[in-house]
Formats: structure tokens, sequence, C-alpha cells
């Protein structure tokens, strides 16, 4: 006898965004004059605390989802590029400011070409090519901090880790020597620093001002856009010469730009050299400021944690300590040191949200999207959570080793941090970034002893967002290897 069939039950209705909690909102502004665009991150984290892992903000006419959860960003970043894309605020104060779009803010099937063209130039092949490059650059470091050390002088941490960042992705990238790290005058660099400053402030602007009543800095502003894409025009045309005077070039590009153009000029690329532009432009400020400031927060934390300072300075000079700058396999060698670097990236993530915006109707758990509905993803709530982390302040290096913890421990990390995002649009040059964190690191722990690292004041350093999320006020006192080692005698081997 057959029993009667018992009916599923309804699935809940789901949340619509008049329903999400979220803090007051304020006639025609919503929540846009509580926002602090310096201290955005953590005004996020903390409503995350008080009204949960979804909720609801509006800034001004824009409406915008807050999400914690990192299976729900997880969810919302493998649905690039078809179901979300970059916002369409970014694009606009990006195109306004006078910049050519790159595969970071591109969309759909411009994304899709820029990728591709991309991600030829990071082929490993191509990265070996690349590698002399930053050795060079790293032994300018070296040489900076030297004479630091031998003056007894603070180093400014984040100034020199930019100029050190600058100079490695113009080298590896297109093949020019800036050598930001040799002078104080770094034109370029000051350029550069005034950006991304005023592309997030513009973002998060009540009103758009600077189209009226142009500021000091608004005005400042559009000469470094000048002169920065003056410069990235002058990278494409040095490597157009090249690669028409050397055809082995198109076989053996010795850097990305020429492997990108290679790329654009395949037959049906659809890729022509203002989106080279974009790309060489991309580069030049997410390579300096993202990989910079993580470098900045890994010293730091480490001078903190005495006991993993001393095991990344072994492994250092264990692995490298053979007086030459540091080999591609020396480098890969470093795993503790990379740790390190993942570790600090999950506490002190340099982009520590995501803003995405429906290009469909589409849910995310139990709350509906609309096409068009701003989704804004909290990328640190759950990587410091106890609900999904062991001992989640602590910096604990191990746990992306597996050696600290549960066998699933390491997976467990770099399931719910995301430094480099997830899904389709993951940053492409991630390798890249890691490699140049652990050839730094490589060069401060092989050639010096820390002497301090700090603020003036002693406390923590400020954690201060304008794109992406720096220390305020770190300085470092460095004193010479008492046997050289890499600081003195490096070779650069041809």
């Amino acid at each position: 006898m057959d029993m009667p069939a018992h009916p599923r039950p309804a699935a809940p209705p789901l949340r619509r965004y008049d329903e999400l909690p979220g803090p007051r909102q304020l006639p025609v502004f919503g929540n846009l004059l509580q926002i602090d665009s310096t201290r955005l991150h953590l005004q996020l984290e903390q409503w995350c605390e008080e009204f949960g892992p979804v909720f609801r903000l509006r800034l001004g006419s824009r409406r915008a989802i807050v999400v914690g959860d990192h299976e729900l960003i997880a969810a919302a970043l493998r649905d690039r590029p078809d179901g979300f894309r970059r916002s369409l605020k970014f694009e606009q104060v990006w195109t306004e400011m006078g910049m050519p779009i790159g595969v970071f803010g591109a969309s759909g099937e411009t994304w899709r070409r820029q990728r591709r063209m991309v991600m030829a130039g990071f082929d490993p092949a191509h990265v070996k090519q690349y590698f002399p490059s930053l050795q060079r650059v790293a032994q300018r470091l070296v040489s900076r901090w030297q004479q630091a050390a031998r003056e007894g002088t603070a180093i400014d941490l984040q100034a020199d880790l930019m100029r050190y960042t600058v100079d490695a992705i113009a080298g590896l990238a297109f093949g020019a020597e800036v050598d930001t790290l040799a002078s104080d005058d770094d034109v370029i660099q000051n350029h550069l620093n005034r950006i991304f400053p005023a592309l997030f402030k513009r973002i998060f602007a009540p009103l758009p001002t600077w189209r009226w009543w142009p500021s000091t800095d608004d005005r400042a502003l559009v000469r470094s856009v000048a002169e920065v894409n003056a410069a990235v025009e002058g990278f494409i045309a040095q490597a157009r010469a090249r690669l028409q005077a050397d055809a082995s070039l198109r076989e053996h590009p010795r850097n990305l730009l020429e492997a990108m153009l290679v790329a654009a000029d395949e037959p049906g690329s659809g890729i022509d050299d203002q989106q080279v532009a974009g790309n060489v432009l991309t580069m030049l400020l997410a390579g300096e400021d993202t990989t910079a400031n993580t470098l900045a927060w890994t010293i730091h934390l480490l001078w903190r944690h005495p006991e993993a300072l001393a095991r990344a300075t072994d492994e250092v000079r264990r692995v490298c300590g053979n007086g030459r700058a540091p080999t591609l396999e020396q480098i890969a060698q470093l795993d503790f040191v990379e740790a390190c670097c993942h570790e600090a990236m999950r506490l002190k993530p340099v982009a520590p949200q995501n803003t995405m915006q429906a290009l469909r109707e589409t849910t995310l758990g139990d709350v509906h999207v609309p096409e068009g509905m701003v989704v804004i993803a909290v990328m640190r709530r759950d990587a410091t959570s106890e609900q999904h982390m062991p001992h989640p302040a602590a910096f604990d290096p191990d746990r992306w080793l597996g050696d600290g913890g549960p066998s699933h421990a390491a997976s467990a990390a770099k399931r719910i941090s995301m430094p480099f995002g997830a899904g389709p649009r993951i940053c492409p040059g991630r390798y890249l970034a890691l490699l140049e964190m652990k050839m730094a690191m490589a060069a401060l722990l092989g050639g010096f002893d820390l002497e301090s690292v700090g603020t003036a004041d002693g406390q923590e350093p400020r954690e201060r967002l304008q794109l992406v999320m720096a220390p305020v006020g770190l300085t470092m006192r460095l004193r010479e290897r008492a046997d050289r080692g890499v600081a003195e005698g490096a070779t650069i081997p041809a």
C-alpha cells in the first residue's frame, strides 16, 4: 500500500531591500552623511555586528545591500562577470577623471578580451623572463635601506615600499627603469598617489563639487592624471619600438607589456592600444598600493610577534644565505614568509570591501537582489570571526601551512579569506604580487636586523581607507647584519 506523500515545506519568502535591517536613513541623503570614507570598512564591520551579516544602506539615490557572510560573498564573486559587474559609479568617476578602462574596471565581452590579453602576459614562462628586473629593484631597495641603517635614520615604511613597488611594476610590467628608490623626487609616484584617494572620495561625495568649484587638489589631480597618462603612452611607444626592432621579442617577450601587445596584435583580439593603456594604468595603480601596504602590515605584524619574526628570518637566511640576490627557485622555497603575507592579508586586507552591481535579478541566500542593486562585500568579517576561524585575532602563519591546528585549517583559511577576490575575476596578478612581497621580505630579513617598527605614539597604526587600506605613520629602524650576508657584496645573476 502506497504511503501518502508529504508535501515539502514551503521555502521561506525572500527578504527584500526594504525588509532588511540597517542604520537609520535620512531623507534625501540616506546614510551618505554618516559615511566617513577613510573608515568605511570599519563602519561596515561594526554595522555587521549590530544588524547582522546582511543589511541595507542608501547612499543618496543609490541603494546598497551589504553582505558580510563569506559564503554569500563567494557566490557573488563567482557570478562575475555575467551576474555582477563593477559599480556604474566607479566606472563613471574613473572615466570622468580621464583614465582609460582596464581589466580591473571593464565588464562583459570587453573584460573577457582584456582578461585573455592580460593572462597571456602572466604566463609562467614569461614570469621567468621578468624576474631579473625584480632582482635589480630589490637590490636598489637594499642599497636605500643600507644608507638609512648607516645614518641611523628612521624609514618611512609605506613610502619606501611604494617606491619599491612602483619600480618593480615598471620593470616587471613595462621594461622601464623608473628608479624612484634612488631619489626622493618621486614624480610619477606623487602623481599616482593622488589618483586612488581622489577616486574613492568622489565615489562617496554627496555632491560632485569638483565639476563646479574645483579645489586646489582637484586641479592638481587633473595635472597628475595627464602626467600618468603621458607616462603610460610612453611605456607603450617604447615597447612597440622594441618589438619592431627585434622580431624575436614576439616569441620571447621580456616584460608584461610586450606580452600584452603581442596578444593584442593577434588577429581578432579586439584589443587596441587604448585598452592596453587601461591595463598599464591598472597595473601601476593596483600593483603599487596593494602590494606596498600588504608588505607594511606584514612587517608590522612580524615585529609584534618576535617568534614568527625569528622563524621568518631563519628561513630567509637558511634558503637565501649565499650572498647573492635570491633566485626564483629560492623565493619559491620561502613557505613561511609567504604564510606570513597571507596571514597579514587576512588580518589587514588592503581591499577590505568589494563593491559590485547586479546585472540581473538574483538572490543571495534568502535576500532578493534586483537588477541594478549595489552589493558591498565586507571581506574581513568572517575571516576574523571565532565562528569560522580558531583564535581569529592571533597572528598565526601556521594556519596557512596546516601545521598549527586541524588538518582543515589551511583550506578553511583559504576559503574564507579572499584578499585577491574569487571566481573568474580573481586578481590575475596575485602570483607576481606574492613574488614581489617575498623578494622584499628576503631583502629585509636577509640583510638587516630590525631595531624597531612602530608609530610615533607607540600605538597600533590607524587603518586608513582610500580605495585600498593602509597603515598610518609606520616607521622602521634597521641595523645591517654583522656578517653582511645579502646586504653587502650581493651580486645579480646574469
